[in-house]
């Protein structure tokens, strides 16, 4: 039993009202704090405790800890990548969104949270008018880094909340042609690995942190197992001929079937950046990895398959995010079809009885 508090209860937890006047049980030690959820003194209660303490003890053992002043930004962001909502976060999630908030806070985190009014938020955001993407990441960042400040009672309203990003008129990541997949074939023929990673992206039509964990343990007879870092989706994928081309000159000696030059798996940041190296090479400047995953599903779609059948390839979460490679097939198809309806009066224009007769008078007309 662990030891009890003035409030009778356990050490570091205290009563505290939420901005909603709820009264609810907080943990804090030092620059840590969080809520516990579950009703005191139940094993789940227990539980939460002994993550907090363990919440504790990593946020103590962070690199700078004791530099954070408590009540600074540096301090917030160190408590919020301890928190359970951050912790719960997928990992290629929290990679990313950790990111984002270590480079604002390398630049103003010993600025004090109570003191970030929305003015100071406008003008951050206001400032990277160049880099309009990196804006509007910071500001979902700082959004929720913020609401996590009130939570655990910094500060009483969220200042990022309300404030609008940049919008950004974008088609994201070009979908490869026909034209480009044959240039780039003729450039890295099959036995390479720069045609290995473009046939393992064509023909799963999976995203590039899921390619480079695949391996022969995920291959079945003729089938290939697919669990998705993003959504969490798991699939069982065909493996298309091409594909198995590509694998059939593929050794079985390491983990995954794309390696680096050292024989490590890549990254896979690492495998983008030489993926585009490999794109320049065969002349296709802008074509990236997840181009291929949306030429995966225009191809699909094209041969006339249905949205349920493209998202059984490509693991999207909703029908919707696949509608528009069906949309746009579909659009083709019926534009075709409604001028292909068109009466055709071409003939007839051509086999006027008098047509030509009626075009030298008018020559006379014109010469008079």
């Amino acid at each position: 039993m662990a030891r009890r508090n003035r409030h009778g209860l356990p050490l570091h937890v205290s009563p505290a009202p939420d901005r909603h006047g709820k009264t609810r049980l907080r943990f804090r030690k030092g620059l840590y704090s969080t809520y516990l959820h579950a009703p005191l003194d139940t094993e789940e209660f227990w539980q939460e405790y002994q993550a907090a303490l363990a919440g504790v003890k990593a946020a103590s053992q962070h690199i700078g800890a004791s530099r954070h002043k408590p009540g600074s930004l540096a301090a917030l962001a160190l408590s919020y990548y301890q928190s359970p909502e951050f912790i719960g976060l997928r990992d290629s999630t929290k990679a990313v969104r950790r990111g984002i908030i270590d480079r604002f806070v390398r630049k103003a985190g010993a600025d004090p949270v109570r003191l970030i009014e929305r003015k100071h938020v406008k003008a951050i955001i206001g400032g990277m008018a160049s880099t309009p993407h990196a804006a509007n990441n910071l500001l979902k960042a700082l959004r929720l880094l913020l609401d996590f400040a009130m939570d655990i009672e910094l500060i009483e309203r969220n200042p990022a909340r309300g404030i609008k990003g940049f919008k950004v008129a974008t088609k994201g990541f070009a979908t490869w042609s026909e034209a480009d997949i044959a240039a780039y074939e003729k450039a890295h023929p099959i036995g390479t690995r720069a045609r290995l990673a473009m046939a393992l992206l064509l023909y799963t039509g999976q995203r590039r942190g899921d390619v480079v964990r695949m391996g022969w343990q995920h291959v079945v007879a003729n089938r290939i197992a697919v669990r998705q870092s993003k959504t969490g989706a798991r699939l069982e994928l065909k493996i298309h001929k091409a594909l198995a081309d590509a694998l059939a000159h593929t050794e079985r000696t390491n983990l995954t079937f794309l390696v680096t030059e050292n024989g490590a798996p890549f990254s896979p940041a690492g495998f983008g950046n030489l993926f585009r190296e490999w794109c320049d090479t065969a002349g296709l400047k802008g074509r990236s990895a997840h181009g291929l995953r949306k030429s995966a599903a225009k191809r699909v779609a094209d041969a006339g398959r249905s949205t349920n059948q493209i998202q059984a390839l490509t693991g999207h979460a909703t029908l919707q995010e696949v509608g528009r490679y069906t949309r746009a097939a579909d659009q083709m198809k019926l534009a075709d079809q409604a001028v292909d309806s068109m009466p055709d009066r071409s003939d007839r224009e051509h086999n006027f009885p008098n047509r030509k007769t009626r075009l030298d008078k008018h020559a006379r007309k014109a010469l008079k």
